[in-house]
């Protein structure tokens, strides 16, 4: 494995979208479109047969000795977020491409065939739906895409249009893979505080999510009397630091909530809040706690309505159940790093991952590397590249043994 060869083909990636601050290549976006052809013709010129699927997912298969088995798939997505870092997602990618370019250098044919797949529309940032190529894969899309748009009005229904993607189209069945791995950094600081190389993730954590509308009245700030405002603004306040309260009862089961946007309308100085508009992220392992933060979110609310006078309304945009990953890959993984000789933690993942959706199609496991400071989603997101090395090599040794190996070229 080479990895300096995997560290400039990382770098060549992260040229698409870097203008201005960071990384930005949004999902469905012309940035995304680019660098995918872009690795679409590294992974030709590797030998594989590459294909988009129709919700715009990168399928790039190496045959096996036997083509009548399932594949032992791999990969992650190279969408960011806005202003994003280099390694979210896109290591995933480039260390799947690193596999596949050590097993051509060494000669290596495997009885199953390989997939590596470049999830698309991964990060929740542009349309506040993650994970979309992988769900239209593992059929649970779920909840309606079609009135998604983004922060500037278009609507994600219109750039499928633009490209000719159809996320009906992009079903796989659990019958086509005998496994699938993802490596990805971290996004928090455990590894690096642990001081371990690599982390093997046991399950991860899911997602529900809420746009909430809290309308008052507009009114002159300086006429209204404290006493007769119907403030949206501080309503919505609230109900954010319930929510904050709510999670931390909670976080011994490891749940969080965030209110990642706040909307004041008519948003001037001198006048009252009319309207304000939050959305709301709650995840966490185990469902019964992300139920009781919800309950206590839904109290607040009637609390802000009652004390307030004002009327919200509460629409679910979202609502992903945790998942646990295989404990066979499990014990593989920490044989495989065992061997290594690579110090490692188990832990779950806070952080969504397409890997949550494949868990729903096949055996699954995932492979965290430590990131610096725990930063991710920010541009001076960092991971050593010898760790990064330590995770792709443990991915390659995963990806042999359950390929199998029928023949190696003598060096």
């Amino acid at each position: 494995m080479d990895i300096k060869r995997l560290e400039k083909t990382l770098n060549e990636i992260n040229g698409f979208g870097d203008e201005g601050v960071g990384i930005n290549r949004l999902a469905y976006s012309e940035e995304e479109r680019a660098v995918k052809e872009f690795f679409a013709e590294l992974c030709r010129k590797e030998g594989l047969d590459v294909r988009e699927d129709p919700a715009g997912n990168i399928i790039a298969r190496r045959g096996g000795e036997n083509p009548s088995l399932p594949a032992v798939a791999f990969g992650s997505h190279l969408d960011t977020v806005y202003e994003g870092g280099k390694y979210d997602g896109a290591l995933g990618v480039v260390s799947a491409l690193e596999v596949i370019r050590s097993l051509n250098d060494r000669g290596i044919k495997t009885e199953h065939p390989l997939e590596i797949i470049s999830f698309a529309g991964e990060e929740s940032a542009r349309f506040g739906f993650s994970t979309i190529g992988s769900k239209a894969m593992s059929g649970t899309l779920g909840l309606e895409y079609e009135e998604l748009k983004d922060r500037d009005g278009v609507f994600l229904s219109e750039e499928l249009l633009k490209y000719s993607l159809n996320l009906e189209g992009a079903e796989r069945s659990g019958d086509d893979f005998a496994v699938f791995f993802e490596i990805h950094i971290e996004q928090g600081p455990v590894l690096e505080k642990q001081g371990k190389q690599l982390g093997i993730v046991t399950g991860i954590a899911g997602a529900t999510r809420f746009h909430l509308t809290v309308q008052g009245q507009a009114s002159h700030s300086g006429t209204t009397p404290m006493g007769y405002r119907k403030d949206a603004f501080l309503g919505a306040a609230e109900i954010s630091l319930a929510l904050e309260s709510a999670a931390v009862e909670e976080q011994h089961y490891g749940t969080v909530a965030t209110v990642g946007v706040c909307e004041v309308k008519p948003g001037a100085m001198n006048i009252v809040p009319g309207l304000a508009e939050l959305k709301v992220d709650i995840r966490g392992i185990s469902k019964e706690s992300k139920d009781r933060v919800i309950e206590k979110m839904t109290f607040a609310i009637a609390e802000a309505e009652k004390k307030r006078g004002l009327a919200v309304s509460v629409v679910k945009t979202a609502d992903e159940l945790p998942v646990t990953l295989s404990a066979e890959v499990i014990t593989s993984l920490k044989d495989s790093a065992d061997k290594l000789q690579y110090s490692y933690e188990l832990l779950p993942s806070g952080a969504g991952h397409d890997a949550m959706n494949m868990a729903r199609l096949c055996p699954t496991g995932m492979i965290f590397i430590p990131s610096k400071e725990g930063l991710s989603h920010n541009p001076e997101e960092y991971s050593a590249l010898e760790d990064i090395g330590a995770g792709a090599q443990l991915l390659e040794e995963e990806i042999i043994k359950w390929a199998k190996v029928v023949h190696e070229a003598k060096r």
